[in-house]
Formats: structure tokens, C-alpha cells, sequence
């Protein structure tokens, strides 16, 4: 990916390297990100124009985090906000109404034809094992159809407000209780973590360049041009991912938090619980006793970790078995903020999943 939009830019630059110290330049809207994935996502589609503003750095979490003065400028200064949606930071959603004032406010996971998921509930997922969208058939064949079209529709579910609804019905209400009683509101309705399904990160790509171009035309081409180029080389990883994944499929693995189930589906490995329920909650003895019986029971290769966390819950979840520890990180909270974090991350997804369980 790096290389083709290395290429391109280099080209961009040696033809029109004036263009970078004229007035079109001020022109580039001032864009806001929330999380390290989507800042790569919109790095990529501005390019050499600009560079957004990240809200929450890697190694904090989105849940709960309270931004610096220079994060709140930022956010302020916005012409547009780029973030996931309040199911992942609704403290954020806040924010840009208090902050923000007339600035585009775009909630991505409202984009249509996103793959959604709802949470898995309990502690071993056992009543959303391969959940509807396990096939993705027509769904991921259309996603991976090179895209230089209008996503207009996508671009006007965008800009709904950020406290649109989000409910997947009272039919998910109940099933989303923890089993044990507690922390049951936190893990309700939509797993949020809709970036770690490449087929969403390119219509994302999509819903991104239309804002953009949209706010900005004299350089709506180029927008146009960098998600092409983006959605190409995701298209690549993913079918080069898939390959890699073939020989651990099947083998059984446990993980810190349910964040994973986009990966998961989109690339048939599938965890077999979580040890803790949410992404902002701490596995309490009974849990942890479940998820110790899981691993015994089905042998299980390995129990992930996640970098933010306390390791030391996974070695209580692994003494007595067979099963290794390892980490999965699904916000680049060790990767350097930019353009090429995104495919990072989804490498190093699959580098630790074949390493521990191969």
C-alpha cells in the first residue's frame, strides 16, 4: 500500500510542487479523528494535503478518555470530525456538540452497507458462534469491487447526528446481559470495533474522500484518487491475510475483551470467549472460572492479552493448562499514528494469531 501511494505522491510532487506553497492550500479543510485507526484511514485519503488532528493517542482508551486543552483546540478548531460513532466514545459525541458549533460531524458507523455485528454475550459467545454475516457472500464480493463511484448515500448517512440510533432492538437487550449479573448495560447493542473488517475500512475510505470532497473541491480528485489507491491495497492485504490465516482455522482461542468478531468472521478464525465482557469492564471470579473451564475443556491454543491491560488476569486464566499467552491489539496502541498504521495493525492481527496458535 505504501509503495503504490508512494508512487503516486512522488509523481504529485515533482509535476506540482508549486501547488504546496500556493493559497489552495489554506483551502484544505481542518479535519479532527478520534481513534489511531481512523486518523490512518483519513491520512490516507488527504495524503500530502494535510494531516489530521488525533483526538485519543495510542495507548488510551477510547471509552473514557479525557482529552488535553490541545485535543479540545483541536477538536474546536475542526472543519470536520471523523470519528466511530458514540457506541465506542460517547463522551465524544458530546464534545463535538459542545465544541464543534456548524463543523461536519461524521458518525462512520452510520455508513451504509457497513457489516455490523451486536456483542457476543457470555463468557464463551456460545449463542452468537458464526453470527449471520459469517459467509459474507455477496457482501464481500461487492466490497472488493474497485470503487471510483459517488458514495453520496453513504456520505448523507454520515452527516446524521451523532446521537442517531443505534438500537438493534429489544430482541438484543437481554441476550446482552452479562451471565453473571453485572456490567450488563456496557455490552449492549452494536461491537463498535467495525474497523477490523477490512471490507468496512474501504467503504469508510469511500465515506471519507466524499466528505472531503465535498468540503473541498479544488483538491476533490486527489481525494478521490488516494482512497482508490487505499482501497486497492486493502483489497490486497486482505486476500494475501486470508491465505496466511488457512492453517490455524479451526484452532480454539480465547481473547481479552470481545473486540475481535470483525477480524474474526471476516477471515474465519473464531475466538471462543472473551475473559472480560467489555471493553471498560474487569472479569469478576466467576467469569474468570468460566473462561478457565473454556480453555480446559476445548484445549485451547492460546489466551490474547491486550497491550493496555494487566497481563497478570491472563496468567491467573492460563495456570494449569496447556494454552500460551500472546497479545492482540486492535487500536495500534504501539504503532506509530499515520497512513500506513492502519495495515500494520491488521498484520500484526494476524502475525500474533499465526504465531501463538500455529
Amino acid at each position: 500500500m505504501l509503495l503504490i501511494k508512494g508512487k503516486i505522491f512522488s509523481y504529485m510532487l515533482g509535476a506540482c510542487w508549486v501547488l504546496s506553497i500556493t493559497p489552495a492550500s489554506a483551502d484544505v479543510p481542518q479535519v479532527a479523528t478520534d481513534i489511531p485507526p481512523v486518523h490512518s484511514l483519513v491520512s490516507q485519503v488527504m495524503g500530502d494535503l494535510g494531516t489530521p488532528k488525533l483526538i485519543v493517542p495510542p495507548g488510551t482508551s477510547p471509552h473514557g478518555y479525557a482529552m488535553r486543552p490541545s485535543e479540545a483546540r483541536a477538536l474546536q478548531n475542526a472543519d470536520v470530525t471523523f470519528w466511530m460513532g458514540p457506541d465506542l466514545t460517547p463522551w465524544l459525541g458530546r464534545a463535538i456538540k459542545s465544541l464543534t458549533g456548524n463543523a461536519i460531524n461524521v458518525a462512520l458507523s452510520n455508513s451504509e452497507d457497513l457489516v455490523r455485528h451486536p456483542f457476543r454475550t457470555g463468557a464463551t459467545f456460545d449463542s452468537h458462534d458464526h453470527h449471520d454475516h459469517g459467509d459474507h457472500g455477496d457482501e464481500h464480493k461487492e466490497a472488493h469491487k474497485d470503487d471510483h463511484g459517488d458514495h453520496g448515500d453513504e456520505h448523507k448517512e454520515a452527516h446524521k447526528d451523532d446521537h442517531s440510533d443505534h438500537d438493534h432492538g429489544d430482541e438484543h437487550k437481554e441476550a446482552h446481559k452479562d451471565d453473571h449479573g453485572d456490567h450488563g448495560d456496557e455490552h449492549e447493542g452494536l461491537d463498535p470495533h467495525l474497523w477490523l473488517d477490512p471490507d468496512n475500512a474501504r467503504i469508510l475510505l469511500g465515506v471519507i474522500s466524499s466528505t472531503l470532497a465535498g468540503l473541498d473541491p479544488t483538491h476533490a480528485d486527489t481525494y478521490r484518487a488516494n482512497a482508490a489507491q487505499a482501497k486497492k491495497a486493502i483489497a490486497a492485504l486482505t486476500h494475501e491475510l486470508d491465505a496466511a490465516l488457512q492453517p490455524i482455522r479451526g484452532r480454539p482461542f480465547i481473547v481479552f475483551h470481545d473486540a475481535y468478531q470483525y477480524f474474526e468472521h471476516r477471515f474465519n478464525v473464531d475466538a471462543s470467549g472473551s475473559v472480560a465482557l467489555g471493553d471498560a469492564s474487569s472479569p469478576g471470579p466467576a467469569r474468570i472460572a468460566a473462561i478457565r473451564q473454556k480453555v480446559q475443556t476445548l484445549g485451547a491454543h492460546c489466551v490474547f492479552s491486550e497491550p493496555q491491560f494487566r497481563s497478570k488476569i491472563i496468567t491467573t486464566v492460563i495456570e494449569g493448562t496447556t494454552a500460551r499467552s500472546a497479545t492482540l491489539d486492535p487500536l495500534g496502541a504501539t504503532l506509530k499514528p499515520g497512513p500506513e498504521l492502519y495495515s500494520q495493525l491488521l498484520r500484526n492481527l494476524g502475525d500474533n494469531l499465526l504465531t501463538c496458535l500455529r
